[in-house]
């Protein structure tokens, strides 16, 4: 499986996202260069989908693939694709708390220390529905990853109830397009799968 292991700060910075977006709490020292040349359509159509697909940490075929399947659904395409990546189980765990960025989230998911409806489930990108409880698993519990929580403040999204108690969340609704705060323009990646 092929990972991006390049520096976050240096690709967010190139990609014009605010890092504090991916999870990462610095901000970078270096003064951004002036560029004078005028982006083409193309070049910003390529920009807004490299955002997302950094943003998620997908590969350019994993991210192809949930777009096919995002224009063949009832809807926009484009909202749909970002529904679709809200709902993966790696970006569930980041938005509930349990990981500080979608890569730590990637690997506890991996790791097995998650739970869906009672069962384990290890796949990242798994798609997860309105009613969906995921939760931390018993073993996993007792480790100081997940006992550090306990004391901590966690903000969610309005479609998941947290439960820090019982290390569980509940996926209230589908999420929609007005809970996504990522400053992505899906029009764009629209456009540029459909030239």
């Amino acid at each position: 499986m092929s990972r991006d292991r390049g520096p976050v700060l240096k690709r967010a910075r190139a990609l014009g996202i605010e890092p504090q977006y991916l999870g990462v709490n610095k901000k970078s020292k270096r003064q951004p260069v002036q560029r004078r040349r005028k982006k083409s359509e193309y070049g910003t159509q390529l920009t807004e989908k490299q955002k997302v697909r950094f943003t998620y940490g997908l590969t350019e075929t994993q991210f192809r693939n949930t777009f096919d399947k995002a224009s063949k659904r009832a809807g926009g395409a484009g909202e749909n694709l970002l529904i679709m990546l809200e709902s993966r189980m790696d970006n569930v765990v980041f938005r509930m708390g349990f990981a500080a960025t979608r890569r730590e989230a990637r690997q506890l998911v991996n790791h097995g220390h998650f739970l869906v409806n009672g069962k384990k489930a290890n796949i990242p990108s798994m798609e997860l529905k309105a009613g969906d409880v995921v939760s931390v698993r018993a073993k996993s519990q007792t480790s100081p990853k997940f006992a550090e929580l306990k004391d901590m403040i966690i903000t969610t999204p309005a479609w998941i109830d947290l439960n820090l108690d019982k290390f569980e969340g509940k996926i209230t609704r589908t999420p929609e397009r007005g809970d996504i705060d990522l400053p992505i323009e899906e029009h764009y990646i629209v456009e540029f799968y459909s030239r």
